[in-house]
């Protein structure tokens, strides 16, 4: 299975969308500072995920939710979570 995820920043309490296979092992990456993009602004709370049964629909939904109206999505679906 493959995940789309989002967290959210405790520091500056800003989001990040990815992508990937062991959603557990990423977010310890995260939280640990082995993301160059993230080190900054640990640690992060998962708020939302999503599982997908392959990478590139994973990996599709993620580009999505990077765009404008997938933001507008992303956020009804935060919500409602």
């Amino acid at each position: 299975m493959y995940f789309v995820y989002v967290l959210k920043s405790l520091t500056n309490g800003r989001f990040y969308t990815g992508s990937t296979s062991n959603l557990e092992r990423r977010l310890n990456e995260h939280n640990l500072g082995k993301s160059k993009y993230t080190r900054l602004t640990k640690p992060f709370n998962l708020i939302y995920k999503e599982e997908y049964k392959t990478r590139v629909e994973a990996y599709k939904r993620e580009l999505f939710f990077k765009t404008g109206k997938g933001r507008e999505l992303l956020k009804i679906l935060i919500k409602q979570s």
